[in-house]
């Protein structure tokens, strides 16, 4: 059984002494996950977007692969998210944590619970995001001398077509900084299975409408360079400390009516 999973893009960065893939069944699918020993502790990593980034956002199957971490004995997750910045504070190539969100998603399944046999179920969205991991990644990136821009509200849309201007001055107005197409349901399944998670942004583009100059969309790869593997380095140094679930709520937000 492993503990310990880290979610984002594709491949693990040549960060641990040996790696394998492992497939994985579940009732929702089937889903590969890339297993690394570091240290003598094996870490799961779960690209979401599957091999060589094949799957679209509005497409991947959230819920398989967080019930895959969940049956090999996840949990604590980590996850980065390729995010736009409608925040003029935060540029291109800045790193913030996510402390919220907005779901604006429109056809994905976004729960484990429908019903039946299962019963009602509400989940507790005080703290959507592990704020014990929250804390133990703010101390491993000042100690690595790795800036954090700030904390920001995640706004969700559907994909896979970029928000227009309109829609990113209406995310503005409602308080949102930063928007992706990946972290809802992802956080919430994470919250659904009892698991601590914790997601961090790294800004590839500014919004539609936002940068003063014109979009810079089409620069997301140089944006993001380097910086996925400065915030896995992280996780993984995070990963390294005593991690409990006696500091936080996250295995405890399900709400039986």
């Amino acid at each position: 059984m492993m503990e310990k999973a880290i979610i984002g893009g594709t491949g693990v960065y040549d960060v641990g002494e040996e790696s394998y893939t492992k497939k994985v069944s579940t009732e929702y699918g089937e889903v590969e996950i890339e297993l690394v020993k570091i240290d003598g502790e094996e870490i799961a990593f779960l690209p979401r977007h599957g091999k060589g980034h094949s799957v679209p956002p509005h497409l991947i199957n959230y819920r398989a692969n967080m019930m895959a971490l969940k049956n090999i004995g996840v949990k604590y997750i980590y996850a980065t998210v390729a995010v736009g910045s409608m925040n003029e504070k935060y540029t291109p190539g800045d790193i913030v944590v996510i402390t919220d969100f907005m779901d604006f998603t429109k056809a994905r399944p976004i729960t484990f619970y429908e019903g039946g046999e299962k019963g009602v179920i509400h989940t507790d969205m005080t703290n959507p995001y592990c704020e014990n991991l929250r804390e133990v990644f703010y101390r491993v990136a000042n100690r690595e001398n790795v800036e954090i821009k700030g904390e920001g509200t995640y706004v969700c849309t559907e994909g896979p077509r970029f928000e227009t201007a309109s829609e990113i001055n209406m995310y503005k107005i409602l308080g949102g900084d930063v928007v992706g197409m990946t972290n809802v349901p992802e956080v919430i399944l994470a919250k659904e299975l009892g698991m601590c998670y914790a997601a961090v942004g790294i800004i590839s583009n500014w919004c539609t409408g936002v940068e003063p100059s014109g979009t810079t969309i089409h620069d997301i790869q140089g944006a993001m360079k380097g910086k996925k593997e400065i915030v896995t380095k992280l996780f993984i140094s995070a990963f390294m400390k005593n991690l409990d679930q006696d500091h936080c709520t996250c295995k405890n937000s399900l709400i039986k009516l």
